[in-house]
Formats: structure tokens, C-alpha cells, sequence
């Protein structure tokens, strides 16, 4: 086993969440949703698979609310609930936004197999998918059936050495089928 294999289950084991954000004692539960009505958490829309498989997808615009105070930036970690290799942690990438007191945030859509991504945004870390690389993966497991879903994270992101990073709070979106 790889020593770099070994740390990140080291990381995961110890922070909880797999990303170095220590989970409070009483995470808050946020409210999230989709801010655009073609996605509807059942099936994966027409055309938001990954180009491999015909598509030109995208992440869906997600709205966020209830935001936990302390937050200064939603981590969102997009994951394969069939595909073992990209089913935790953002095995289809990882993204977050800055957040300033802010109790609702809209997130916006970020194309797949890109590191092009809209202002505002940054990548926590790329897909780990092998085929291409960028800050998101659209769901590309070729129509046969896996789940797709978001972890939708406000964290406190430490700001320098002397700080925590904490996680405070979760919830999770499911994207739908595909």
C-alpha cells in the first residue's frame, strides 16, 4: 500500500470526513436544493453526462440554506454511489464556495472535465476519474443505472497553521440516476 494511500485513510479516519475538517460536537443539517428544474434528484437530466458518454454536463446550480454560523466557505463533494472508486470523498470532484455570514448561498454550475470553472468557485481537489481530468465529473458510468449524489459541507476553513479547519455542518443531495 502506497505511503500516500496510507495517510489519506490515516486523514479520513482521524478528521471524519476525509477532507482535514474535524467534525463538531453537534453538526447543523442545511437545507439544500436544486436552482434549476431540470434536475430533479431522480434521474440524471439529458445531456449532464460526462462527454464520454454523448454528454456536455455540468453540476446543477444548488441553492443552500441554513447555513451554520462560523462558516466561511460550503464544500461540496460530488460522489458515485455504485462505482466503489468514486463513491466517497468526491470521487467525481470536489468544489467549494466562499461564504461571509451569509445564512443562503447559491452555488453555481460547474462544466465537467474542466479546470475552467466560474469565478468564485475553486476546486478542493480534481475528480479521480482516469479518463480526463478537471474540477467536476458528470455522471458517466453509461446509462447503467448508478446513483449519484452531492455532500454538501459548511466548513471553517483554517486560515493559517494555528487554526482547526472544522466541519459544522452536512447534508446531502441526492443528483438521481443515470
Amino acid at each position: 500500500m502506497s505511503r500516500v494511500l496510507i495517510t489519506g485513510i490515516f486523514l479520513a479516519m482521524v478528521t471524519g470526513c476525509g477532507t482535514g475538517y474535524k467534525p463538531v460536537a453537534n453538526l447543523a443539517s442545511m437545507d439544500v436544493s436544486f436552482g434549476d428544474k431540470t434536475w430533479d434528484g431522480v434521474t440524471v437530466p439529458k445531456n449532464q453526462e460526462c462527454r464520454r458518454d454523448g454528454g456536455q454536463g455540468a453540476s446543477p446550480l444548488l441553492i443552500v440554506k441554513n447555513i451554520p454560523i462560523g462558516t466561511n466557505a460550503i464544500l461540496v463533494e460530488f460522489n458515485d454511489a455504485s462505482f466503489h472508486p468514486l463513491s466517497t470523498g468526491g470521487g467525481h470532484g470536489a468544489i467549494w464556495v466562499k461564504v461571509s455570514g451569509e445564512n443562503e448561498i447559491t452555488i453555481p454550475s460547474v462544466p465537467s472535465e474542466t479546470s475552467n470553472i466560474p469565478a468564485g468557485v475553486y476546486s478542493e481537489h480534481f475528480h479521480r476519474g482516469r479518463m480526463t481530468s478537471g474540477a467536476y465529473l458528470a455522471p458517466c458510468s453509461g446509462g447503467r443505472g448508478n446513483s449519484y449524489f452531492a455532500d454538501v459541507k459548511a466548513v471553517y476553513k483554517a486560515k493559517d497553521k494555528s487554526e482547526e479547519s472544522k466541519l459544522l455542518g452536512k447534508s446531502r443531495i441526492e443528483l438521481g440516476k443515470y
